[in-house]
């Protein structure tokens, strides 16, 4: 069988990493440090699907000829009223992020772009409804450790799940990757993936 990598994942997250071995991809990580500030007037759909982009394309320059295999990356903003809430900067603002989900729908947009020669993006939107949550409640998860490095101080496939009353889209985007585009995206670019291709590599020399 052949174990070799398919692609570099252009990623810190641990979930982004867990999602692509869900789906059988062998990949090798690779560490990017991009600009991930907003731009003015920019619009969240415009917004993941430039960091995504920038990420991937970022990582794809890096590599040599010897190296060169595609790179996949993708980022994801959790969205209320049109404003991003971005990782918590302390526990004041986790609890304000908190407060601002509770008893209400938000949005999550989560991009993904697979870069060869040039880049592809996909984006996907989906709609997750908060119970209303209590300060107890809001201040004994901030405790867990939980919120700390999630974007809108929760995390959907931990804790965070107990407070989400519907959800209406995709889980794997909310959880950081959205599956469905990303098999579409290799499926494009005649990446094999599925049974048997479930584990990682660790960072390659490049």
């Amino acid at each position: 069988m052949d174990d070799r990598p398919s692609l570099y994942l252009a990623s810190r997250s641990p979930r982004r990493r867990e999602l692509l071995q869900q789906i059988g991809v062998r990949f090798e990580l690779l560490d990017i440090e991009i600009d991930e500030g907003q731009l003015p007037e920019e619009q969240p759909t415009d917004y993941v699907r430039r960091v995504a982009e920038d990420k991937a394309v970022a990582g794809f320059s890096q590599l040599s000829e010897t190296t060169r295999m595609p790179v996949l990356a993708a980022d994801t903003s959790v969205v209320v009223n049109g404003h991003i809430l971005g990782k918590p900067e302390n526990r004041d603002h986790a609890l304000w992020m908190l407060g601002q989900l509770s008893g209400t729908t938000h949005e999550v947009f989560s991009a993904v772009t697979l870069c060869r020669s040039v880049p592809q993006t996909r984006v996907s939107v989906s709609q997750v409804t908060f119970r209303e949550l209590s300060e107890a409640e809001m201040l004994g998860y901030w405790h867990t450790g939980e919120p700390l490095d999630k974007a809108g101080s929760y995390a959907i496939q931990g804790l965070g799940a107990q407070f989400i009353a519907r959800l209406e889209g995709s889980y794997s985007a909310v959880m950081g990757l959205p599956l469905f585009e990303t098999a579409e995206l290799l499926q494009l670019g005649g990446i094999e993936f599925g049974a048997g291709k479930t584990n990682s590599i660790g960072p390659g020399s490049i």
